[in-house]
């Protein structure tokens, strides 16, 4: 379950395109080619079907093109295919829009037109402002500017004070969001790389860099990519630190930030997706199980809407989501084998779409599956999964490396493979310790594999009950959480004491949890209706 991609960019570009983009293709290079500019479709055809590139059959399909001729022509036939969607998709994109605007306002002011050209600047000035595009408005502004600076265009009057008042405006726009999105991002790759703080030199390099970044006037910002970027920052510190509760309450946020604005939905289509994403992995680490189908029931929902497909991109979003959420459902609930159920579908999936998905989230979903595997009690299956991760260094998420090795050693522990698991322990334990992801319960769960693993008979249930006791106490530890988040260690050890399966330790619990919340709802129900 690893993507097999292709490196040549436009046989990837090629197989993106749905059956319209193609037509229109067509039509576009047959308007607009010269006949002998027409090779290009015979190249656009061959490509279109084949499964993989391989450029011996492609020559050999194309017999009057001379290998030193085919780069220039990729290159041509990738700057036509691109120039054709440009002009299909021109209305379905804000930003495409305002190009189109203002590069009309370039031409008619090249013509001499200076009238027209700011009458079409003042729509896309518009435009820009209802939809908070100020990197855009720079580009409005600084077009007026020129043409009012060279030109008597009789609308001078008090038109230099605005044009300088909105200067300085929006360049203070465009500066907080350029801050926020760069904090942001940071946080995020820090993210890919490390997963969550590791210790408390992690945690403290965090902060300081936070602190050190975060704009000091930000709690003044009123704009929506401002607070977008803003709550996006927050989200990504609270999600490192393991602070569930701070990233709920900002993915919250961000959610709602286009509840209040629900235009911006159709603008930034992919924030918004990502907030319920966000939004639905709060729910999961705090077990809000409530909230947390009502929102993926909200994510479904969206799913079906022309908006959610008007795009591979958003599509391909919305199904990686909508399933590792289900998957997240199965692995909080204990339902193991009703989550299995989804696996060949995703996998039929993920083949489709593999030219799309980052690697990022093939190892997520290879790590998800494995941990279904292991619950299921089907540890052969899990092994395959967790050999995807294992060999495939992508160079990212190396707290997912280290536990899918640990996870590893604890399939091989269930299966009884004597002649491995001593050489497995040393190698999974340098590994921990290189990457400095050791913490107190990987500790304490080597010494007992090590303790319990070699003796004449099988460890009894008093062993696994003072190893229970032992890392329960570190249960509250906030650098030892991350542990119980990865392996839901506590929960297979349950499953050895109470002679259970870990599913239905873990649904015992989901059923518990689900009761109190139930009982609260009900008595706060009745209080009120007292008072």
């Amino acid at each position: 379950m690893m993507p097999n991609r292709s490196t040549d960019i436009l046989f990837q570009l090629i197989q993106s395109l749905e059956k319209a983009e193609k037509r229109n293709f067509k039509l576009y290079i047959k308007r607009n080619s010269a006949k002998e500019d027409l090779k290009i479709i015979q190249l656009f055809d061959v490509l279109d079907k084949l499964p993989n590139y391989d450029e011996k059959i492609l020559l050999k399909k194309l017999p009057t093109v001379e290998k030193p001729q085919l780069a220039n022509l990729k290159t041509h036939l990738y700057k036509q295919i691109l120039s054709s969607l440009r002009l299909l998709k021109a209305t379905e994109n804000i930003d495409l829009q305002l190009n189109e605007q203002i590069d009309h306002a370039r031409i008619l002011y090249n013509k001499g037109l200076y009238q027209q050209s700011l009458r079409i600047l003042e729509r896309a000035r518009e435009m820009a402002r209802l939809n908070h595009k100020y990197n855009f408005l720079t580009q409005v502004i600084s077009l007026e500017k020129k043409i009012e600076t060279l030109h008597i265009t009789r609308s001078m009057q008090g038109k230099a004070e605005r044009l300088a008042r909105e200067s300085i405006e929006v360049s203070q726009h465009i500066d907080m969001v350029f801050r926020l999105s760069n904090l942001a991002l940071q946080l995020y790759s820090w993210y890919v790389k490390n997963g969550h703080a590791r210790n408390s030199k992690d945690e403290a390099s965090v902060k300081s860099f936070f602190k050190n970044h975060l704009p000091a006037n930000v709690n003044k910002v009123d704009g929506f990519y401002e607070k977008l970027y803003l709550y996006q920052s927050y989200c990504w510190y609270a999600f490192i630190l393991q602070d569930f509760l701070l990233y709920y309450r900002y993915s919250q946020k961000w959610f709602e930030l286009f509840v209040q604005e629900p235009s911006m939905i159709a603008v930034e289509t992919g924030h918004y997706i990502k907030g319920l994403h966000n939004l639905l992995n709060a729910h999961f680490d705090l077990r809000n199980f409530q909230q947390f189908q009502h929102i993926l029931n909200e994510l479904e929902l969206f799913s079906a809407t022309p908006l959610a497909n008007q795009h591979d991109s958003f599509r391909i979003q919305i199904f990686v989501y909508i399933n590792s959420a289900k998957i997240n459902w199965h692995l909080m609930a204990g339902t193991f084998a009703e989550g299995l159920k989804l696996v060949p579908i995703i996998e039929e999936r993920l083949k489709e779409y593999a030219l799309y998905i980052d690697k990022h989230r093939f190892l997520v979903f290879n790590y998800k599956v494995a941990m279904l595997y292991f619950g299921n009690r089907q540890f052969n299956e899990c092994l395959d999964f967790l050999h995807n991760i294992i060999n495939d260094n992508v160079g990212m998420r190396d707290d997912l490396q280290c536990y899918a090795r640990l996870l590893h050693l604890m399939a091989h522990y269930e299966l009884g493979n004597v002649d491995i698991i001593e050489s497995l322990m040393k190698s999974v334990y340098r590994f921990m310790t290189k990457m400095q992801t050791l913490t107190v319960i990987e500790e304490e769960m080597f010494k007992f594999l090590k303790n319990t693993f070699y003796v004449p008979t099988q460890p009894t249930k008093k062993d696994f009950e003072n190893f229970l006791q032992t890392i329960k106490k570190h249960e509250k530890n906030r650098f030892e959480t991350r542990s119980f988040a990865y392996l839901d260690i506590i929960s297979w050890v349950e499953s050895k004491v109470y002679n259970q399966s870990m599913s239905a330790i873990i649904y015992e619990k989901y059923m518990q949890r689900r009761n109190r919340i139930y009982h609260y709802a009900i008595n706060s129900a009745t209080v009120d209706a007292i008072n």
